[in-house]
């Protein structure tokens, strides 16, 4: 099975002449001050030189040369938390009953699209899209951001993960995940332990578990526990066992997020009723917090929703807003995520980091790092992308506002000039980097 990273076959990585981005701000997503006259160099797929212009060595050789007349370039965005095969505010997530898994693919291969276009150039799906997808990405067959997928979320019965329906349709299986993903459902220790072996078999670059309760389940509620604590520490287990694969755990209710925290999830999934101790084992621990805040800035549809959710949406939403800033301020380490695909619609994920900073209070440069070396490191590809720096792909956006004065405006689409993946162009909206300079993502 090929990596999310990998070139594709026959392809060496090469595109041509070396291409020098000069007359650019470099935000370089280490969190280290913007460098206002900078040059970066892109060879093949990856970036061979960044840093201040008048520092470029002059062993380079003879790049192309391509001035940004100013503009600011930022690594390309990770969304650690999205879930491509859910429709998010336009449609139903159980229109899926009704069609069949390869039109649903193709309404997939659409907002993987959209979500790269709109600066996001890895993402983290948590539910619903199977290794195929990552595959057909990194082999460049379909334009999206690099992809690491769960497949699937596990609970247990009346758990977050469970959507039987009630003639007894297992309504996550067939409307949202893909055909041969493992199952859902888990019922003991000895079930979690095969299921996760079943992900790693199935290709999972992480484990998703459902620690507590959640809004648009229907069999369940926020504040209870999703899975008992030895259930958990079972699944990260096996999780290091095979490859040290991160454990992100869906956690709103505090009796969740205590059985993630001390059962040694990497990450915490919106982390709603977080409290000061849990915090400050979440610190000690190294434990990241995504706490998806533009997921709950969108209230659910009562027209499209059970009352029940909606009452559950609307309610822990504004706890999830009161509890981050605290969050922050306790030193607990954040990356971002948006949960789009549900209330959120895809393409919007650049949104979160205005909210980071609003809601959250972190500054402008924190936020940055948060989508870009932070989240990186949480999905372990920091040694990949994340950062402009030298070996790491070329993954970067271009933008004509500055991010550390105005964040929120790269939320709009307009401000996103051009996104740029692994040295290939996937789209330049302001024609900002020449006519052939650098190649086409998908030819």
């Amino acid at each position: 099975m090929p990596s999310p990273h990998e070139t594709p076959a026959g392809d060496s990585g090469d595109s041509g002449r070396p291409v020098l981005l000069h007359g650019l701000r470099l935000i370089d997503g280490t969190g280290s001050a913007p460098v206002p006259d900078a040059a970066l160099l892109i060879e093949g797929s990856v970036i061979r030189w960044a840093g201040p212009a008048a520092q470029l060595p002059v062993d380079l050789g003879p790049p192309t040369r391509l001035d940004l007349g100013g503009r600011t370039v930022c690594p390309g965005f990770i969304d650690t938390h999205v879930h491509f095969a859910l429709p998010g505010p336009a449609g139903n997530p159980l229109q899926g009953l009704l069609e069949l898994p390869s039109y649903r693919t193709l309404k997939v291969l659409d907002r993987l699209r959209v979500t790269l276009e709109n600066g996001v150039t890895t993402a983290r799906d948590l539910m619903g899209l199977d290794a195929g997808f990552r595959q057909a990405v990194a082999e460049r067959r379909i334009p999206g951001p690099r992809l690491l997928v769960s497949v699937t979320m596990i609970s247990q019965r009346a758990g977050h993960a469970d959507f039987t329906l009630a003639g007894g349709i297992d309504g996550l299986a067939v409307a949202v995940t893909f055909p041969e993903s493992p199952r859902s459902l888990v019922g003991s220790v000895d079930d979690m332990r095969a299921r996760v072996r079943d992900l790693v078999a199935a290709g999972a670059d992480c484990v998703k578990l459902a620690s507590s309760g959640g809004v648009t389940s229907p069999h369940d509620r926020p504040e209870w526990l999703g899975l008992r604590p030895e259930m958990i520490r079972a699944a990260v287990e096996e999780a290091q066992a095979y490859g040290g694969l991160p454990v992100a755990a869906h956690a709103i209710g505090r009796p969740g997020i205590e059985a993630a925290v001390h059962g040694g999830v990497t990450s915490i999934e919106h982390g709603y009723a977080l409290d000061d101790e849990l915090r400050a084992e979440m610190v000690a621990r190294g434990q990241y917090l995504v706490p998806t805040l533009l997921e709950t800035t969108q209230d659910l549809d009562p027209a499209r929703t059970s009352p029940s959710a909606y009452e559950k949406g609307v309610r822990w939403h504004r706890i999830a807003q009161e509890s981050v800033a605290r969050s922050a301020s306790a030193g607990v380490r954040m990356a971002m995520g948006t949960d789009s695909g549900l209330a959120v619609g895809h393409g919007r994920n650049l949104q979160e980091l205005g909210l980071l900073v609003d809601i959250a209070g972190l500054t402008p440069m924190e936020a940055i790092v948060a989508a870009t070396g932070d989240a990186a490191r949480l999905c372990g590809v920091d040694e990949v992308t994340g950062t402009l720096v030298a070996g790491r792909a070329a993954d970067l956006v271009v933008t004509d506002v500055d991010p550390l004065s105005d964040i929120a405006s790269l939320g709009e689409s307009a401000h996103i000039l051009a996104v740029v993946k692994e040295g290939r162009i996937a789209v330049d909206r302001a024609g900002v980097l020449g006519d052939g300079v650098l190649p086409a993502l998908c030819p």
